[in-house]
């Protein structure tokens, strides 16, 4: 009765109701359905069921869970420390009680209560999955991924499917695929191997049959948490914030104050741009669970996007003393750029580099340590730790250039005088979208400060909706991998192009707060120009351009999220830039005057002369406020955050002499650009 409903997989042992009547029996199983779906009249029930039998404890379980999930845990409390002295052997009190305790925020009581759940009744799936919850929000991993484990272990009901997770947890995924797909042909239905063949679909990227068979799974189980949180969590990835938060908010329905669920909700609510409510929420949740890395890490992120960077930086620390792989934290704190490491977080970054752990923790560490030795200007020494930091990132993320030559050839191709000059007039014809293209670490991010310290502009974010909008085009897939777009768009009707970019305004309306204008910042849009041009002609476009070696250096020493594969290689960043080139100098042969390119360095040497020129290319009027850009309070979500905070300044032009000396493989692959620019 502890929130089990028919058709979960999570299973519990009941407690006996030998002594009630039938029809006593019946309101319990009634009350006990109607507990997901309607807490309200699942309360009502079992308080029907207590006016005529005051003594009956199940259906005081039952009105104790549904005032949990009502939100009333005092009253929820006080039901069950009673419940659970007269009934200490119920698995089902316990881990009722175990719910409570976590959603008071009681996180140490709560796990007493559930472990004695799973003591009790090994084979409670809910108690098990509560558990991991709680364990993560302590700040135990490992447990956290036992629990969960444990979890899929009593829920399933096919051995095949603990094999399969055992397979994928060990990156063997197309093994784990095969024989969840295999399994799912005898037992449709089955919905941990549903979610678990959704699970091996979000890692290798294949969004769209991840989310439609999460969509399954809970069409069949609504209440398997474990599968709703994957798909909030999935519908985050793919942007689509609203639907996410709903998600999230029906679990927080079923079980308030849940750690893991009210995390996720603070990181949509981020990415969404409502920083004060997410703030507030990773403040909440860090005074009952001050042990969880993870939400003191996302509460650092959000203290720098809003400029509060001191607390940003302890935010970070604490993540440092509470993870067992901190590389991402010290990294945080390389990565906030006006930050400057002591000699002890030296010799503690060292120290942990020599553990030979995780990869991505060891990646994160060089990275760390490239930063702090080239503030401390031992160039040679910083650069190493890039070098080693890039080379596992290219051993983890495969980059191929010819993949890149390619689609270019293929733009260049398609995308030509005759074909914009036939579809003259198309599109939606809002002026709404300011794009900034390029290179990243191009100066992007000022001029997005810039132009969003305009009364009448936005900044937002990298928006990947025009990417989304390409691969939804393309219908690439693991059956037929090779993309149909760009050659798809010579297939669109003026009609098509016109809702396409209706569709693109639509869903970046979540971004925005009501002025007349916005800024999409996505560096790669610039190998979208053309259909950019396509679906809103009345867009303005900015290349965001910085002297090649700078920029692709800059590139080199920074640790991207994800993405930007072709930046873990010297050779490949300098041909990839020549990509960049050759495809811009196209989109300026074929669509003349339509891309306002801003050279970073011009902004350092004239700062008004560039502004004027940007505010004209866009139609808006001067304002002083674009030139004290500094002065701007708003949410800055790039790398660059700190330094948009303060006036421009040149020591960044020519940071990259500093490395001269190991530039060679970039200077070789960038060949005649290096003379050329900025002739353009």
């Amino acid at each position: 009765m502890s929130g089990i409903a028919p058709g979960t997989p999570e299973r519990g042992d009941g407690m006996t109701t030998d002594t009630q009547h039938q029809d006593v029996v019946a309101a319990l199983r009634e009350a006990t359905r109607l507990l997901p779906v309607d807490a309200a009249a699942a309360e009502r029930a079992a308080r029907s069921v207590l006016d005529r039998y005051p003594d009956a404890d199940p259906a005081q379980l039952v009105l104790a869970a549904a005032r949990r999930r009502q939100g009333d845990i005092a009253a929820a409390l006080d039901i069950l420390r009673e419940l659970v002295a007269r009934q200490p052997d119920s698995a089902d009190a316990q881990c009722e009680y175990g719910l409570a305790l976590g959603a008071a925020g009681r996180g140490a009581e709560a796990l007493v209560a559930l472990r004695r759940a799973t003591e009790i009744a090994p084979r409670h799936g809910t108690a098990w999955r509560a558990l991991g919850d709680q364990l993560a929000a302590a700040g135990d991993a490992a447990g956290s991924e036992a629990a969960f484990a444990r979890h899929l272990e009593v829920s399933a009901e096919h051995p095949e499917v603990i094999e399969a997770a055992r397979l994928a947890a060990a990156g063997e995924l197309a093994r784990a695929e095969t024989l969840a797909r295999e399994l799912l042909k005898r037992h449709p239905t089955d919905v941990n191997a549903i979610r678990l063949l959704a699970e091996i679909g979000i890692r290798v990227g294949q969004f769209d049959d991840a989310q439609k068979l999460l969509e399954r799974c809970l069409e069949l189980a609504p209440d398997f948490h474990v599968a709703r949180h994957n798909y909030a969590s999935l519908l985050y990835r793919r942007q689509r914030l609203p639907e996410a938060l709903a998600q999230v908010e029906r679990l927080l329905a079923a079980e308030p104050n849940n750690p893991n669920f009210r995390l996720l909700q603070g990181t949509v609510l981020v990415q969404k741009g409502d920083h004060v409510p997410a703030l507030a929420i990773y403040e909440e949740l860090l005074a009952d669970y001050p042990n969880q890395p993870a939400a003191h890490m996302n509460y650092g992120h959000t203290l720098k996007t809003v400029g509060r960077v001191d607390d940003a930086v302890a935010a970070y620390r604490q993540n440092v003393a509470l993870a067992r792989h901190a590389g991402e934290a010290w990294w945080s704190l390389a990565n906030l750029k006006t930050f400057r490491f002591t000699d002890a977080d030296l010799d503690a970054m060292r120290a942990r580099l020599a553990d030979d752990g995780d990869p991505d923790d060891q990646a994160h560490l060089h990275f760390a340590l490239g930063k702090a030795y080239e503030d401390r200007a031992d160039y040679d020494t910083a650069f190493g730790h890039y070098e080693k930091g890039n080379a596992i990132r290219r051993r983890q993320h495969r980059y191929n250039p010819k993949v890149n030559v390619f689609d270019t050839a293929r733009q260049i191709k398609t995308l030509d005088r005759e074909f914009f000059a036939a579809r003259e007039g198309w599109g939606c014809p809002a002026p709404d979208p300011v794009f900034i293209v390029g290179l990243p670490r191009a100066g992007s991010t000022l001029l997005e400060q810039i132009l969003a310290s305009h009364s009448l502009v936005e900044g937002t974010a990298e928006l990947p909706d025009i990417i989304a909008i390409s691969r939804r085009l393309g219908r690439k897939s693991r059956k037929n991998p090779a993309s149909l777009y760009p050659e798809v768009l010579a297939r669109l009707t003026a009609d098509e192009c016109r809702a396409l970019g209706e569709g693109y305004l639509a869903s970046t309306r979540v971004q925005r707060h009501g002025l007349p204008y916005f800024i999409d910042k996505m560096p790669n849009n610039f190998q979208h120009i053309g259909l950019i041009h396509l679906l809103l002609p009345n867009a303005r476009i900015i290349d965001a351009r910085r002297h090649p070696l700078a920029g692709c250096f800059s590139c080199y020493k920074q640790l991207f999220a994800r993405g930007q594969t072709f930046t873990y290689d010297l050779r490949d960043l300098g041909h990839y830039y020549r990509d960049y080139v050759r495809l811009m100098d196209h989109w300026d042969d074929v669509l003349p005057g339509r891309v306002l390119r801003v050279h970073y360095e011009d902004v350092v040497a004239d700062t008004e002369g560039q502004v004027r020129r940007l505010l004209e290319y866009c139609g808006l009027p001067f304002e002083d406020a674009c030139l004290r850009f500094w002065e701007t309070e708003r949410a800055v979500r790039t790398p660059s955050s700190e330094q948009v905070r303060q006036p421009v300044y040149s020591t960044g032009v020519a940071q990259w002499r500093h490395f001269d000396a190991h530039l060679r493989p970039l200077k070789d692959a960038l060949g005649p650009l290096l003379e050329r620019y900025p002739a353009d």
